[in-house]
């Protein structure tokens, strides 16, 4: 009885208390939801000095780097711009910016972009979709993974100065169909969407300074409310046009030593600075049961507005304070528990003391001398990125979460003297220190972003929550890694990356390592694979690999088709099993042994005990027809679905003679309870037969091999036409006697198969009325990729397939050849035998040429290093 229906028995009143409780309980979950915790599970950058990830930033950081430079004369001719005096009509009073190495490199073919257009896009949409991408990769996302998905991005961008270099330097003429898609701000956002196939919000936001900040909080209300399932957020910003800065200079905005020195006495403006900076974003419940890296956890977020002020531009220090506050209380956290107040910090004579007072009305209340909080500004490293300023701030924290160390700020020599430093317990970080926790909770660190437009947003991060303990994993002895890029050095550059990763790693890391590099990239034609059991092995193929050399354990090839290869799986017939086939398999791979098992307790209805029981333990009893091909079939569908979790399924399945059951369970033709069935009724029908008679094959053509036969009608008969010139024979042992002795006295090859029963003969015929019923009772349905027929040889149908069907199938020969020549005309590419042994890729090979032919398993060779074989094989010929 439902509790619906229990419900309706009580009283009135006792309904109504339960429909409250059930009222409230919802309305609980709904608050929890609006205050779960955002993870930052990716993160892409590139900023001044150098940095080009998230490992170049923590060191950039660590090192209290200065990355600001002179204007280089790719931008502008700084001494044609350039004049200490203010006054002087369209010049700048600074010559020093934070310049990225170069904006101008970019591959647009990676991104499926006409080199056309990109020389019309604005230099920070390549940028947005490098850094995305990188944040992607770096959360173990393959991009390329996204199509159709509910992810949202979210881009903070202010400025435009590719447009004003284009309308300064080019005429109407050059105006082309790229011209608008190139320049408009809305682009920014909708490109990387329309790259990834993402159809989440796609917003591109500007409220100047604070762009990248406010992109982050939308998201998270994004992913809170359930809109998205995965965000990307962040901002850039780019320097390329002198303008903007002249105009800046003539406010009063620059500092003429290009130094933002925050919270100095020596404030006197700031530096512009450009780069660029994307996270990945998950709801932390997700991101724990996804296994996904965290960097770090958002706690809470808040944005508002000056209002009415002193000025437009002029900062509001209770907006500041009520910004914070309103953050702290999304975040529900102490003023207490926060750390850290990465500041916005601009180093201006005026906005300095306003963010500090505001600071400490709101963070330091309460706050015990031995806990003081502490401050800093990375626009001190490279300046003022404006509106990638609160992203770069907002990484610069997480970083610090992770490595539990606050790195220094540069430029202080004497505290700003407006700020009166001996009332608040507030100091600025000017060298390296460890992070210590409030009160032995998580540590919490907070970032400001104010822009100037008088939109204010603060973020509160908090450090990831511990990783569970792992130990190495005994279950698969070896393991694959496999990456790819766009061009041989690229491929080099990316496992050089990875091979000096694996020297900070070990064993128990493999396998996380490996999956991360198998499905957190997108997949492009330069590929690699390695096969390793230690991560010393990887790590030294790796090094032989970026030294330009070879080893047994590394494949590697250049794809010349961007198409996916078209995969046929062949399904192996009676005779490829022995004993304790896939054994290791089915103790080590717990996808195959569900499988395996899933097959075994269909088959044990028909049966009346396990076939596995017997593939392991009763060698004998394998070799009974009536075991070995539910045997067979148990094992093929079990490799074929391990095969599918690995990403490789088939466009096109052939079997033969018994593999054809397992062939249309896999393409979906028949439910597996029902091929269970029909091979268990197929191989007991089979077994009941007498054994006294035989198969031979015979190396001759079809035309020479029935005239050979025919003075033996009724007994012997064509059981198989596997090739040209390669033909099975199968009928009574006198008959089969009589006539190989004469073939083989005309100088044609033949030899003698061992089986158990003459199958596809005339001494099938007494089970075939019986076995017709059985088959009356399987529904059938259009299958899900290419199944071809080795009855017909032909594609099978819905209607072709019924009760009829599999009596002939039983009693005709097997075309395998004829279906081999469907499959070549199909343009397969790669072929795999889904079987305990390589039988049919031999047969296979001979009747067509090229293709990729590799087995699953081969009796006497090791399972894993066989199947690994295979998957590094289909990997680097262009499988996923």
């Amino acid at each position: 009885m439902s509790n619906r229906e229990n419900d309706n028995k009580l009283s009135p009143l006792k309904q109504a208390f339960l429909r409250i409780e059930e009222l409230e309980e919802s309305l609980r979950d709904a608050r929890r939801a609006q205050r779960e915790p955002i993870a930052i599970v990716g993160i892409g950058c590139r900023f001044p000095g150098g940095v080009g990830g998230p490992d170049d930033y923590w060191k950039f950081l660590q090192n209290g780097t200065d990355a600001i430079s002179e204007v280089p004369p790719d931008r502008w001719n700084i001494d044609e711009y350039f004049d200490p005096d203010m006054e002087t009509p369209g010049k700048m009073n600074t010559r020093w910016a934070g310049f990225l190495p170069s904006v101008a490199d970019f591959d647009p073919e990676f991104f499926g972009i006409a080199p056309r257009e990109a020389r019309s896009m604005d230099p920070q949409q390549r940028l947005l979709l490098e850094v995305s991408w990188e944040a992607l990769e770096n959360a173990g996302i393959s991009p390329t993974s996204l199509e159709g998905s509910a992810t949202g991005v979210y881009v903070g961008i202010c400025t435009n100065e590719w447009g004003l270099k284009r309308i300064k330097n080019e005429d109407e003429a050059s105006i082309d169909g790229y011209f608008a898609s190139g320049l408009a701000l809305s682009i920014a956002s909708g490109r990387i969407s329309y790259v990834l196939g993402a159809q989440g919000p796609s917003v591109t936001l500007d409220s100047a300074c604070s762009s990248s900040l406010v992109a982050v909080h939308l998201a998270c209300r994004s992913l809170r409310s359930g809109e998205t399932s995965l965000a990307i957020a962040g901002g850039v910003n780019v320097l390329l046009s002198p303008e903007i800065t002249v105009a800046l200079s003539k406010s009063g905005m620059m500092a003429p030593d290009g130094r933002c020195k925050t919270f100095d006495s020596r404030a006197d403006g700031y530096v512009r600075g450009e780069g660029c900076g994307m996270v990945v974003l998950k709801r932390l419940s997700d991101a724990l049961a996804d296994g996904d890296r965290v960097h770090a956890v958002v706690r809470g977020s808040a944005v508002n507005q000056d209002g009415p002020s002193s000025g437009l531009t002029v900062p509001n220090g209770p907006a500041q304070e009520a910004v914070i506050q309103a953050a702290l209380n999304d975040a529900g956290l102490e003023a207490s528990q926060v750390g850290y107040i990465e500041a916005h910090g601009t180093g201006t004579s005026l906005g300095d003391p306003i963010e500090i007072q505001a600071i400490n009305a709101v963070l330091c209340r309460g706050r015990s001398a031995d806990n003081r909080l502490q401050v800093g500004s990375v626009k001190t490293n490279f300046g003022h990125l404006e509106s990638a300023a609160g992203i770069a701030g907002l990484i610069k924290v997480a970083l610090a979460l992770k490595h539990r160390e606050v790195p220094p700020q540069l430029h202080l020599r004497e505290p700003n003297p407006y700020i009166r430093w001996d009332r608040m317990p507030i100091d600025v970080v000017t060298s390296s220190r460890d992070w210590q926790a409030a009160d032995a909770a998580l540590r919490v660190g907070g970032v400001s972003s104010f822009g100037f437009s008088g939109t204010n947003a603060h973020v509160m991060l908090e450090e990831a929550p511990a990783p569970e303990t792992r130990v190495a994993s005994e279950e698969r002895p070896e393991h694959l890694f496999a990456i790819s890029a766009a061009s041989p050095d690229a491929l080099v550059q990316l496992a050089a990356r990875y091979r000096d990763k694996a020297a900070s790693l070990e064993d128990a890391d493999l396998a996380d390592l490996c999956h991360t590099a198998a499905v957190g990239h997108g997949q492009r034609g330069e590929r690699l694979v390695v096969r390793a059991r230690r991560i010393a092995e990887l790590r030294e193929a790796l090094g032989v690999f970026c030294e330009g050399g070879t080893s047994s354990r590394l494949i590697t090839n250049s794809l010349k088709n961007p198409d996916a290869p078209r995969v046929a799986f062949l399904f192996s017939g009676q005779g490829a099993q022995y004993a304790n086939m896939a054994r290791t398999l089915y103790e080590t791979q717990p996808v195959f042994r569900q499988a395996l098992e899933q097959v075994d307790a269909a088959l044990e209805d028909h049966l009346g005990e396990s076939i596995v029981a017997i593939i392991f333990n009763d060698e004998a009893a394998l070799n009974e027809t009536g075991n070995t091909q539910p045997a067979l079939f148990a094992v093929e569908i079990a490799l074929a679905e391990l095969w599918s979790s690995w990403g490789i399924r088939p466009d096109a399945v052939i079997g033969h003679s018994v593999g054809e059951f397992a062939a249309a369970v896999v393409a979906g033709a028949m439910r597996l309870e029902d091929g269970a069935r029909l091979i268990a009724s197929r191989a007991q029908l089979m077994q009941a037969l007498p054994d006294s008679g035989g198969m031979a094959a015979v190396i001759a053509s079809l035309d020479t091999v029935e005239a050979a036969i025919a003075d033996w009608s009724g007994q012997l008969s064509i059981a198989a036409i596997n090739g040209p010139e390669t033909i099975v024979i199968s009928g009574t042992a006198n008959a089969l006697d009589d006539v190989v002795e004469k073939l083989q006295g005309s100088g044609i090859e033949t030899q003698r198969l061992r089986v158990s029963h003459a199958f596809h003969s005339p001494l099938m015929d007494p089970m075939l009325e019986q076995f017709e019923q059985t088959a009356a009772n399987v529904t059938y349905s259009e299958p899900r990729c290419s199944m071809i027929s080795n009855l017909t040889g032909a594609p099978v149908r819905t209607k072709d397939l019924n009760p009829t069907y599999w009596r002939r199938h039983v009693r005709e020969p097997v075309r395998f050849a004829d279906g081999m020549t469907q499959l070549a005309a199909r343009n397969v590419d790669i072929f795999v035998e889904i079987g305990p042994h390589t039988t049919l890729l031999g047969l296979g090979s001979g009747s067509i040429e090229g293709g990729i032919w590799s087995p699953s398993l081969r009796r006497d060779h090791d399972d894993w290093e066989q199947i690994l074989t295979t998957a590094a094989l289909l990997y680097v010929h262009g499988a996923p």
